[in-house]
C-alpha cells in the first residue's frame, strides 16, 4: 500500500513547481509582448539601409568598393562564428537548436579543412563549448541585460570587425534565431563579414539633391558600412531576445500543463491509498469484534 504522507509530499512539491511555472509563464508573456514589438519595429531600419546601399552601390565603382575594409574579400582559411544563445535556460529547446546547428556547422567547415574561432554571446554557448576544442578568438559576451540596447551591439559589432580586419578571420557567419512568431522561431545562418553589397537594381538610383561630403566612398566607409554592421547584430540580438522570452512562456506553459495532469494522478492514487486504507481499518476493526464474539 502506498505512503499517504509520502504522496502528500509528492503533491505538495508539485503544486509548489506550478506556482513558480506558472509565474515564470507570466513573467514571459509580459515581457514578449515589448520584445516581439521592439524586433519587429527595428526591421523597417535595416531595410532602409539596405536600400540604401543598394542605390550606392551603383554609384562607385568596384575599385573604390575593395578599397573599403570591411567590404574587402580574401582567401577564407578561417572563419569566425558568431553564435547567440541566452543566459538562462528554462526555454525550452531555445538554445539545444542554436547549439545543434553550430556544431553541425563546425563539422562541415572543418571537413572543408577550414579552421573554426567562435565569438559567443551568453552563457548558455559559453558553457557548452567549454570542454570543446575549439579556439575562442575573444572573451565570451555573458550577463547582458535582458532588453538589448544599440551599445552592446555596437561593442559585439566592434571587437568582430576588428578580429576581421586584423586578419585574424577570414569570415563572419552569425547563427541565431529568427523570431517568427508566439510559437515558432528559427535558427538562421547570416553571412556577416565581409559584408556583401546588395545587387542594384533597375529602379535604384541617387536622387538628384542627395549630398554625400567629402565622397560618396568615404560615407560608405565611415558612416554607412558600420552603421549596417551594428544594427545587423543589434537586429539578431533583438530577434533572439523575443524568441528566447516566447520559448521560455511556452515551455512554462507546457511545464503547468503537466504539473497540473501530474497532481490529478497524484491526488487519484491519494484518494485510492486513502480507500485502501480506510477499508483495512475497518476490517480489523470487523474481526477483532468477531474475535471478542467467539
Amino acid at each position: 500500500m502506498a505512503n499517504l504522507k509520502a504522496i502528500r509530499r509528492r503533491i505538495k512539491s508539485v503544486q509548489s513547481t506550478q506556482k513558480i511555472t506558472r509565474a515564470m509563464k507570466m513573467v514571459a508573456a509580459a515581457k514578449v509582448r515589448r520584445a516581439q514589438a521592439r524586433a519587429l519595429s527595428a526591421r523597417p531600419y535595416t531595410q532602409r539601409i539596405i536600400s540604401m546601399l543598394r542605390e550606392i552601390v551603383r554609384e562607385v565603382a568596384d575599385i573604390d568598393l575593395n578599397e573599403i575594409p570591411l567590404l574587402r574579400k580574401r582567401e577564407v582559411k578561417t572563419i569566425g562564428l558568431l553564435i547567440i544563445t541566452s543566459d538562462r535556460g528554462l526555454c525550452g529547446s531555445y538554445n539545444s537548436s542554436i547549439l545543434r546547428a553550430s556544431v553541425e556547422r563546425i563539422r562541415e567547415l572543418e571537413k572543408e579543412g577550414k579552421k573554426v574561432k567562435l565569438i559567443l554571446v551568453g552563457l548558455k554557448a559559453a558553457t557548452f563549448f567549454r570542454s570543446i576544442k575549439v579556439d575562442k578568438l575573444m572573451n565570451p559576451f555573458t550577463l547582458l541585460p535582458a532588453v538589448p540596447s544599440v551599445q552592446e551591439a555596437k561593442l559585439i559589432a566592434e571587437k568582430t570587425a576588428d578580429a576581421f580586419m586584423n586578419g585574424d578571420i577570414d569570415a563572419v557567419e552569425i547563427i541565431s534565431t529568427h523570431f517568427i512568431n508566439m510559437l515558432r522561431s528559427q535558427v538562421t545562418f547570416t553571412k556577416f563579414l565581409p559584408v556583401e553589397m546588395p545587387p542594384p537594381s533597375a529602379d535604384d538610383g541617387l536622387s538628384p539633391i542627395t549630398l554625400f561630403e567629402p565622397s560618396i566612398p568615404a560615407v560608405l566607409e565611415l558612416e554607412l558600412v558600420p552603421k549596417y554592421v551594428e544594427n545587423v547584430v543589434f537586429q539578431c540580438l533583438l530577434d533572439a531576445s523575443a524568441s528566447e522570452l516566447a520559448a521560455r512562456m511556452n515551455a512554462m506553459s507546457n511545464a503547468s500543463t503537466n504539473a497540473q495532469e501530474l497532481i490529478q494522478g497524484l491526488t487519484l492514487i491519494y484518494n485510492r491509498a486513502r480507500q485502501a486504507s480506510i477499508t483495512q481499518e475497518l476490517l480489523e476493526v470487523v474481526a477483532g469484534a468477531e474475535a471478542l464474539r467467539g
